[in-house]
């Protein structure tokens, strides 16, 4: 199912003994587009503290109350590592996090969104066939000098969208399929140059992104924008509109999962 970035911001997080805070914002990949972590606020509880969850710990989500229940406790919240989460979000602050609860980290051999590295049962190494292979993998990203690719859904809000010819709105909200936590889409407002509608474009779609001019450059100019699928806030993107989204676009690319 598709969310809104904007609507799921504020949902509570409930550990298995209370409430921990409230979703503040979203970190994704901007080279796979997944959402890695949710960045979660947890008030006066830890006096403002941050605190990073990989999307696979969320377990049942409950719409009604707007809320996401998690198997940790409040007390391993609270004894996880110190994120600064207003600097960027290294690969040794994720390996910290991520050794912390024992888990699999995203760029390694285990479940690709942080999940358990292993399970009684499953065809996984046992932690202790593995402890070799998760040193090493821990030890490489400490080391590693490439830059972290991750980026705040919140700063990206408010970036300018612009086709081949020229500018045609800003980023207004970000679509993420919670089966695999991929940014589908991004709402584009145009109301700065076409009043009054709305449009999706496919992140495949971005030819390249300025994250000092907040500017991301599209490969399709703005006719083809213009005459794309209208989006309609009010009815859910289902299978029939990507079908129609995929077929305007003629690239398998369009309504893919990244």
């Amino acid at each position: 199912m598709l969310w809104n970035a904007s609507a799921i911001n504020g949902y509570a997080i409930a550990a298995s003994d209370g409430h921990i805070g409230t979703v503040s914002d979203f970190l994704f990949d901007d080279t796979s587009w997944r959402v890695r972590w949710l960045v979660v606020d947890t008030g006066n509880w830890l006096s403002g503290r941050k605190v990073l969850l990989p999307p696979s710990v969320l377990g049942q989500l409950d719409a009604k109350e707007q809320r996401f229940s998690i198997t940790l406790t409040k007390q391993q919240i609270k004894d996880s590592p110190e994120i600064d989460t207003d600097r960027p979000v290294s690969r040794q602050m994720e390996t910290s996090v991520y050794d912390y609860y024992g888990w699999s980290p995203y760029w390694g051999s285990g479940f690709y969104m942080g999940g358990y590295g292993y399970m009684p049962g499953d065809t996984a190494e046992s932690p202790y066939l593995g402890a070799r292979r998760r040193d090493e993998e821990i030890a490489e990203a400490e080391h590693s000098h490439e830059d972290v690719h991750l980026r705040s859904v919140e700063a990206v809000t408010g970036y300018h969208i612009h086709a081949s010819d020229g500018e045609i709105g800003h980023v207004e909200d970000f679509l993420i399929e919670d089966a695999d936590w991929s940014i589908r889409y991004l709402v584009v407002d145009t109301k700065n140059w076409w009043p009054g509608k709305k449009v999706l474009i496919s992140p495949r779609s971005a030819q390249e992104i300025d994250w000092t001019d907040r500017l991301v450059s599209l490969d399709v100019d703005r006719q083809k924008v213009k005459d794309s699928p209208e989006y309609d806030t009010s009815i859910t993107v289902d299978g029939a509109y990507e079908d129609r989204f995929r077929n305007y676009y003629g690239d398998i690319r369009a309504g893919q999962q990244l």
